[in-house]
């Protein structure tokens, strides 16, 4: 199991991620009803205090799960309000004004069906915020079943759903990617190849990351190709 460290490593959208969803969360008027759909620790509650929040879960992951990938050590599932499957959420229709899923739908085995139990429990102008990984390594396993989503997959499964989508943005590009995917390398290698030549790829990454930095300065929308992940907001209508 790789150390809970390199996880934070690779995540090196999440500063923006996290102040997309806390500036989308604090434009929401004050008393609407919001659910935290997928909410593992409920990292966002404090974001919600002008809200009424819910949160709900499937609260079976522990933090070391099988022992594969990426694992966080430790996990706290104890403060969820709903425990059960997303897509079979036990409240009536149109019960939200808003829900937020964040992280989420790669650890969901028809993420489809999860976004249509979203539209069953929003109200009519009700808010969706969203994001999920457009490419992302084994983590959370078992829990793991899809690696990421193309804004293709918003576009269709929420357009044929009745939303609207007034934003979809692309968190980081191309060049973005790749150097994230350099700076894990070393690490990765000695965890997955045990030679003591790990260490020596730094010999090769530092350049390499200093000449993607330079190509990104020049970056004509790479995001198309490669990004982390989108940012997705949408109305039901």
């Amino acid at each position: 199991m790789l150390k809970g460290k390199i996880l934070k490593i690779a995540s090196r959208d999440e500063d923006s991620r996290i102040a997309w969803i806390s500036s989308e969360l604090r434009k929401l008027p004050r008393g609407l009803r919001i659910l935290d759909a997928g909410a593992g620790e409920c990292p966002f509650k404090k974001e919600c205090s002008h809200l009424v929040y819910v949160s709900q879960d499937f609260a079976r992951y522990d933090g070391k799960g099988n022992g594969v990938g990426l694992q966080t050590g430790a996990w706290d599932q104890t403060k969820i309000d709903i425990i059960s499957d997303i897509t079979a959420i036990p409240v009536p229709d149109a019960s939200f004004d808003a829900v937020l899923c964040t992280e989420v739908l790669e650890h969901v085995p028809d993420p489809v069906k999860a976004l249509e139990e979203f539209a069953r429990v929003l109200k009519k102008k009700g808010v969706l915020i969203l994001s999920a990984p457009f490419v992302s390594m084994t983590h959370f396993s078992p829990f793991h079943f899809c690696t990421g989503f193309n804004k293709y997959f918003y576009e269709t499964h929420l357009g044929r759903l009745g939303f609207t989508i007034t934003q979809i943005i692309p968190s980081g590009d191309y060049f973005d990617s790749i150097s994230q995917a350099l700076i894990t390398l070393p690490t990765i290698a000695e965890q997955y190849s045990g030679s003591a030549l790990a260490k020596a790829l730094w010999m090769f990454v530092l350049p390499a990351l200093f000449l993607l930095r330079v190509m990104r300065t020049h970056d004509k929308k790479s995001s198309e190709l490669l990004c982390f992940e989108y940012f997705v907001r949408a109305v039901k209508q």
